[in-house]
């Protein structure tokens, strides 16, 4: 608590960032927090919550009383009081809707509006505050206004001005520091016509999908984006700090998936929650690893005979597991930044399936002289090396295949791709492995 109060006290209010608060308080056990939450300028507890992990929600909403919160939503921005209610809402209804009420009409509405749109759409991601000037609008008066409403604090982070026309249909959009260099005499469409530059403005519509504005941001390297109706009339902004939180969930999201994983159940601090989610990938693992196990007691005379199968046959599963997640993993991240197009299916497969022969190949002449040389016995590198070659080919088609397949069918590609492929390179491993052995050696 020391260590917060020191960081407060070294720092105006305008300079403090409610990230540095919240590293601080993370650092603190529960006896602690609840002490060192009071000191928190009041103006940033909304922000200072959301910048905490889910887990910490709670104890800000148990310290705080209802006015308080109430206060914590009305300093957030819209796009961020949306959030803030959520999240108050799946912790306590009956305080959310408490709060609610007390809050004014204007964030009342809002909140709703905002509300309306799917977590996957645009829309549910923009900041209904924009700063938007008028065609015939003087360059001087504009800049003149655009001081007052920032020095009242009622826009913050602009870093565009948008132009629209009196049906309030987006015309144009035009950088602060482009407008610093234009005449500030002259009206904004008479300096935007004399300008050699292109000020028309890359817009998403607020139904569409999300993902696609991700794309946009990355494509253009866009730091904000207007957001308008299917009509064409400017309704919001969506800003870069929204895009990178998407980018990072998704991005996490992918990776609990493919380890079977649930995102949320490992945000959540119920032990329980979290077990059942990862219990119900294990029991298809262990379905999978059954089924692994019957194709081995197919060959149960020919291991007997042979003690060196036993030790060998891992190798070979090993080998085109780790070659197949290699597979998988490039594809399953190239499908999420959006860099395979519909038409790339066939080209990804023979790159993957190239590559995996080329390796199953090198490692199969490799082990192929090891074993050969262990158990003093070519043929059964001979053994090995063709099972290799064929699981590292099975494992770099279905490594590209089943991602490519499960995106065709509208499923994320992350979702169960690990079990799959895992069953794919153990059942092919050991069916070739032996099968070849029992051909070959007996």
């Amino acid at each position: 608590m020391n260590k917060l109060q020191e960081y407060l006290n070294s720092y105006e209010l305008s300079e403090i960032h409610p990230s540095d608060i919240a590293r601080i308080l993370k650092q603190l056990d529960d006896s602690e927090f609840a002490d060192a939450l009071k000191l928190v300028p009041k103006d940033l507890l909304g922000d200072v919550a959301l910048a905490l992990p889910d887990r910490y929600f709670d104890d800000v909403v148990g310290n705080l009383s209802v006015d308080e919160l109430r206060h914590a939503v009305t300093e957030l921005e819209s796009d961020d009081q949306v959030d803030f209610m959520h999240e108050l809402g799946e912790l306590d209804e009956d305080k959310a809707l408490e709060v609610f009420k007390t809050l004014d009409e204007e964030d009342k509405q809002e909140i709703t509006r905002l509300q309306t749109y799917d977590e996957d759409e645009a829309g549910a991601y923009m900041q209904l505050e924009v700063f938007t000037a008028a065609k015939d609008e003087v360059v001087h008066d504009v800049i003149k206004r655009f001081g007052e409403l920032r020095k009242a604090k009622t826009i913050e982070n602009v870093q565009n001005l948008f132009i629209v026309s009196s049906d309030k249909k987006l015309r144009f959009t035009v950088g602060l520091d482009d407008l610093l260099v234009f005449d500030f005499d002259k009206t904004l469409l008479e300096n935007i016509e004399q300008s050699e530059d292109s000020f028309e403005p890359k817009k998403a519509e607020d139904r569409e999908s999300i993902k696609d504005v991700v794309h946009y941001f990355e494509e253009y390297d866009l730091s904000v984006m207007p957001v308008v109706n299917a009509y064409g009339i400017l309704l919001g902004r969506i800003t870069s700090d929204d895009i990178y939180d998407i980018i990072n969930e998704h991005a996490t999201e992918q990776m609990y998936n493919l380890a079977g994983v649930d995102d949320e159940a490992e945000e959540d601090d119920e032990v329980f929650k979290a077990g059942k989610k990862r219990a119900s990938w294990l029991s298809l693992n262990l379905f999978t690893a059954i089924f692994a196990s019957l194709v081995i007691g197919l060959f149960a005379d020919t291991l007997e005979s042979m003690v060196a199968l036993a030790v060998l046959m891992p190798i070979v599963a090993s080998m085109g597991g780790n070659a197949g997640t290699q597979s998988l993993t490039v594809v399953v991240r190239q499908l999420a930044l959006g860099d395979i197009s519909q038409g790339d299916a066939m080209r990804i497969i023979k790159k993957e399936v190239t590559i995996a022969l080329m390796n199953g190949i090198l490692f199969a002449i490799i082990m192929g002289i090891v074993a050969a040389i262990w158990f003093d016995m070519k043929m059964l590198g001979v053994v090995i090396a063709l099972s290799m070659i064929i699981n590292l080919l099975m494992a770099g088609f279905f490594g590209a295949a089943i991602p490519l397949f499960l995106k065709k069918m509208d499923i994320d590609p992350a979702i169960g791709s690990t079990v799959i492929l895992t069953t794919v390179t153990d059942v092919v491993g050991f069916f070739s492995f032996l099968a070849l052995a029992t051909v070959i050696l007996f």
